[in-house]
């Protein structure tokens, strides 16, 4: 953000959102270099209520608290916050970039392919193993996405019936549908 607003400045970091949470980013805003405002707190807060959001979901949480806030300060906010690694930015096939602030470990995502429902998925093993590929090719791995796409409960129970599928076979589907906030 290069311009300051009344919501910038010094002082007021605490004052739109008050308690635990906003302490606690603000501290974590400071650690990675970043100034501490209403609108970053703000996105925080959204991402904390509503895991891999997108940046129009942010927008609509945000402006609950600040009216005001324009569509590209969102998205300078996210890219911001991302950068400074608290926010991790998802990019799900047939889908715009979401973000959650679950930043602390390498974890996956389950996608209903019906309804588009997100869930984090911890590693199978419990520890990272898909950052240590059979080949890096030179580079230095930070970060593997995998994301299990499926029915959820929900969708499941309203579908036919379907034979079970031998465990390790997979199911391409035809057409991938739009993923969706659940």
């Amino acid at each position: 953000m290069t311009q300051s607003t009344p919501a910038e400045t010094p002082g007021q970091e605490g004052r739109a959102l008050t308690g635990a949470a906003p302490l606690a980013w603000a501290a974590r805003m400071r650690s990675a270099g970043l100034r501490v405002t209403q609108q970053r707190l703000a996105v925080l807060d959204a991402l904390h209520d509503s895991p891999h959001a997108t940046a129009d979901a942010v927008l609509e949480h945000v402006r609950r608290r600040l009216p005001g806030i324009t569509v590209q300060s969102i998205y300078t906010v996210l890219h911001s916050l991302t950068d400074a690694g608290l926010l991790r930015q998802l990019d799900l096939a047939n889908s715009p970039a979401r973000y959650e602030t679950r930043v602390a470990d390498n974890h996956h995502h389950a996608v209903c392919t019906e309804c588009g429902r997100i869930e984090d998925v911890a590693c199978a093993v419990g520890h990272a193993p898909c950052l240590h590929p059979s080949e890096t090719h030179g580079m230095t791995i930070r970060i593997a996405d995998v994301v299990y796409q499926g029915l959820c409960a929900d969708c499941a129970s309203t579908q036919p019936a379907q034979p079970a599928r031998p465990a390790g076979t997979f199911e391409v589907p035809t057409q991938p549908r739009e993923a969706r906030q659940g």
